[in-house]
């Protein structure tokens, strides 16, 4: 199999500024000539090995950084924005958002904003008995939308928190009790921890200094919650200085942020980054014994597996999904080559969907998606309970998974046959992109073929898709 070349001209452009040398001097530092420098910065030649070991030689580079997966997430983004029909029927080749990807990122990002907000506002367009009155109906992209790009486009790995936090919880290098380090910094500010029958998880009374903690929820939920409302309190200079950094459109999307920098402190402090990297190495990544070891819920510790990516110590790349009985998807993270859709649900074809049908345990699945490439796929139900009788049960399926070649690093793979290329069962991303022809879950036409309908001919479908 031939070896992909590494085009990162944008990266190699990155680190030269951050270092902050002219092409003539970083080329020199190199070893390498000028005009050779200039061709790999505008991706007109793959960087070459010679290039990788200089980097990790002469700066002490992480080289797995060349390759952080900005381009793929791009690349799919910006397709399954220009299946949309506004777009006409032929949309640019692969290799042109390839390009557009690796040599001007800022470029498409501005244009994935721009189609989010035409989408905007062509279903304000649609629901105009709630538009009119409105005194400003001007497109904004929706906040939610812009932190869940910003985590997106972080690759869901924020260091200054995740080192904070792992500096909190493991103060002099050695793991504590977060909960009994937690109380002793909210007793600190002068916050006393008060446990109820509260309809609240949580619920802070800044004026009487009381954090009251709803005994209904789980041990591991009011942990969480307990570090994230400390994180809220002791952590303002340095959330404040990393949302400046993002620039949200909106104070709705700042304040959102916000919210998400504490739940990722909360996350990172209990299941500090050295610590959680090691035992999920010494358990092979059994989720049940590092949910047991680290006092957290199995979807705190897949959702963690997913943010392992600092430099110089990642872990294995994961996506991490979550999705709820309709099939919407309402978490979403990936450090693969697999990218899910901006807009609508998940591959019916995938596990994770199966999983509402057996509440208990683990499935596994082989898949692969139309691009070749070949996962290893966890999926499990999850409910969250209102905690009395009467009170609304929340659920929900989360699915875990890396490409297969990391497979044997992990417990449930063991007994699995990774060779057999008929174990893979083919998945796509959403129906509206997908390529596959002769899908039997099909919900959809692609937006970017061209379809012939025969009355007198039926296969799987009830129309061809043309190539």
């Amino acid at each position: 199999m031939a070896t992909q070349k590494l085009y990162a001209g944008a990266k190699l452009r990155e680190i030269r500024t951050k270092i902050g040398l002219t092409q003539k001097d970083f080329a020199a530092k190199l070893k390498i000539s000028l005009p050779y420098l200039n061709q790999m910065e505008n991706n007109n030649r793959p960087v070459s090995t010679g290039v990788i070991l200089a980097l990790a030689q002469e700066f002490g580079f992480d080289v797995t950084q060349l390759s952080t997966g900005d381009e793929e997430r791009l690349v799919s983004d910006m397709k399954e924005a220009l299946a949309d029909p506004v777009f006409g029927e032929n949309p640019p080749p692969m290799t042109d958002l390839r390009l557009v990807a690796s040599n001007a990122p800022a470029l498409a990002r501005a244009f994935l904003d721009l189609h989010r907000n035409l989408r905007q506002t062509h279903e304000r367009l649609a629901s105009l008995d709630e538009a009119l009155g409105r005194e400003d109906t001007r497109a904004q992209a929706s906040p939610w939308e812009e932190v869940r790009d910003f985590f997106h486009y972080c690759d869901n790995y924020i260091d200054a928190i995740d080192r904070a936090a792992e500096n909190f919880a493991c103060p002099d290098g050695q793991r504590q009790d977060p909960m009994a380090l937690a109380e002793e910094a909210l007793k600190a500010q002068g916050i006393d921890i008060v446990t109820s029958e509260s309809e609240l998880v949580r619920g802070l009374d800044p004026t009487n200094g009381v954090l009251h903690m709803s005994s209904r929820s789980t041990d591991a939920t009011r942990r969480f919650q307990l570090l994230h409302q400390l994180a809220l309190l002791t952590q303002k200079n340095l959330f404040e200085a990393t949302l400046d950094l993002a620039r949200f459109q909106t104070p709705e999307a700042r304040e959102i942020a916000r919210l998400g920098l504490a739940n990722y402190f909360a996350g990172a402090a209990l299941l500090p980054y050295r610590a959680f990297l090691q035992a999920a190495k010494d358990t092979r990544h059994d989720l049940e014994r590092l949910a047991g070891q680290f006092g957290a819920s199995i979807e705190q510790v897949a959702h963690r597996l997913s943010t392992m990516q600092r430099p110089g110590a990642k872990g294995i790349p994961f996506f991490f999904v979550r999705v709820d009985q309709a099939g919407t998807i309402t978490k979403r993270h990936s450090a693969t080559r697999l990218q899910f859709a901006r807009f609508g649900g998940a591959c019916p074809l995938w596990n994770v969907h199966r999983a509402f049908e057996t509440p208990e345990g683990f499935l596994r699945q082989l898949a692969e998606t139309p691009d070749g490439v070949r996962y290893f796929c966890l999926a499990r139900h999850i409910s969250k309970r209102g905690g009395g009788w009467g009170a609304p049960i929340r659920r929900y399926a989360i699915g875990l998974g890396c490409e297969v070649q990391h497979a044997a690093q992990l417990v449930y793979a063991d007994d699995l046959d990774l060779s057999r290329a008929a174990a893979f069962e083919p998945i796509g991303i959403s129906c509206r992109i997908c390529e596959r022809k002769n899908c039997h879950q099909r919900s959809v036409p692609p937006l970017e073929r061209h379809l012939t309908v025969n009355p007198d001919r039926r296969g799987v479908l009830p129309y061809e898709i043309s190539d």
